[in-house]
């Protein structure tokens, strides 16, 4: 597959007019696309609803954006509560789903009428001592445990994650939430992380089916939603092909109708909690070549840094990268294209076939949509981006400004030496 940008040349030059390098930049057209797409693909079932992974890309514009496509919002701390609540979310719009959760986190969600999805059986204590109640809608998180695994080998590990419940405490739970007043239950559950097969969600949806069906005719619990969570990937290679959502959401349908209908749960609501595959491939880090060097090999320094993409450090992760302009020259030279952290694994690509660049040339850093931004850090006292929307019509938003000294010293504001910065 090959990997284009959504901007051109002569767009972000325009841009860099006004909004310096480096920036992170959104495609609005892309991102409504692929959220209608979204729910066309899951159409066939009357409950369903997109739960927007907010933790991939907190902006409250593209927030809204989704909002206005019909997604809701999936939180897992406080200031994500705060900016779905300020974006016009409430009640069961809003799935609350955290770990190691402080206990007034659970106060302020259900003072939002959110869906509060509890991490563990232990939990269930904390939620009635904070609330005084059990709220009537509440969900519970599963690990199974082991290895999950598909037709093409083990996708992951969740024996190893510190998420969710065993099967043996789901039951327990769900029995304990029903006797303290309970009525309406959800299951949730994430298995394995960027997948980029067709595969995955139905498989798991086969899983959280079946166990669904066991818990409503042992426990009495009335199953009202399965939340399949995240998992869905997309294709950061170009040699990878991406998710085709249309047959995901076709595989779960078989599987409903296979597993749910027959047991008298065709009115069970799916809910996805997705991040990467919402806005992954709708954003991208927009940088300049800066400086180069000739030692033991051949580098491109660009202007941003680690602070605006940390996924190729902290995991080695593959992002594409574009020469603008030179799109259709020879990938004739071997770079590493690296930032100015004092770090050595602050790189964006290694020992990367590029064409030949000249300091001033713009890069643009594919697939940066989802845990991109939202990851980044002030070490060296590096200040993070701005964000920019990219408009349907063509123009340009700046829905973020970047960060200054000022910000970056503002929590030093009690330090009379800092006074002159602050």
């Amino acid at each position: 597959m090959e990997k284009k940008t959504f901007v051109t040349l002569e767009q972000l030059e325009a841009m860099t007019k006004t909004y310096p390098t480096p920036f992170h930049l959104y495609d609005e057209k892309g991102i409504r696309e692929n959220a209608l797409k979204m729910r066309e693909a899951f159409s066939w079932n009357k409950g369903f609803k997109e739960y927007f992974a907010v933790k991939a890309t907190p902006n409250p514009y593209i927030l809204k954006i989704l909002q206005e496509c019909g997604c809701g919002t999936d939180c897992s701390s406080a200031t994500e509560l705060m900016m779905s609540e300020a974006v016009g979310f409430s009640g069961h719009d809003i799935m609350f789903s955290s770990n190691d959760t402080p206990p007034e986190e659970f106060k302020m969600a259900d003072d939002l009428g959110a869906i509060i999805n509890l991490d563990d059986i232990t939990h269930i204590e904390c939620v009635e001592k904070v609330l005084g109640k059990i709220p009537k809608t509440i969900s519970c998180r599963y690990n199974p445990g082991g290895v999950f695994q598909m037709s093409n080998g083990i996708m992951d590990n969740p024996g190893d994650a510190k998420y969710g419940m065993t099967t043996d405490q789901m039951f327990q739970a769900y029995r304990i939430l029903k006797e303290k007043g309970a009525e309406n239950f959800g299951i949730h559950a994430f298995l394995a992380s960027n997948t980029v097969t067709n595969e995955y969600y139905p498989k798991l949806a086969s899983v959280l089916f079946e166990l669904a069906v066991k818990l409503q005719k042992e426990t009495g619990a009335k199953i009202k939603f399965i939340n399949l969570s995240g998992g869905v990937g997309i294709p950061y290679r170009p040699d990878q092909e991406p998710n085709d959502i249309l047959a995901i959401g076709e595989g779960v349908r078989k599987v409903y109708e296979e597993i749910l209908v027959p047991a008298g749960m065709g009115d069970v609501a799916i809910y996805t909690e997705l991040g990467r595959f919402m806005l992954g491939p709708y954003g991208c880090l927009v940088t300049k070549a800066i400086h180069e060097k000739h030692t033991h090999k051949e580098y491109i320094g660009v202007d941003a840094c680690a602070v605006n993409l940390m996924r190729p450090a902290m995991y080695g992760a593959y992002h594409h990268i574009t020469v603008m302009g030179k799109e259709n020259m020879s990938l004739d030279h071997k770079y590493d294209v690296v930032g100015s952290l004092c770090e050595n694994n602050d790189k964006f690509a290694v020992d990367r076939m590029l064409p030949e660049i000249q300091k001033g040339d713009l890069l643009v850093i594919h697939d940066t949509g989802a845990h991109g931004f939202a990851m980044g850090y002030n070490y060296n006292g590096k200040l993070k981006s701005a964000e920019l929307l990219l408009k349907e019509d063509g123009s340009v938003e700046m829905i973020r400004r970047a960060e200054t000294p000022k910000d970056y010293f503002a929590t030093l504001d009690i330090c009379p030496m800092m006074k002159k910065y602050v």
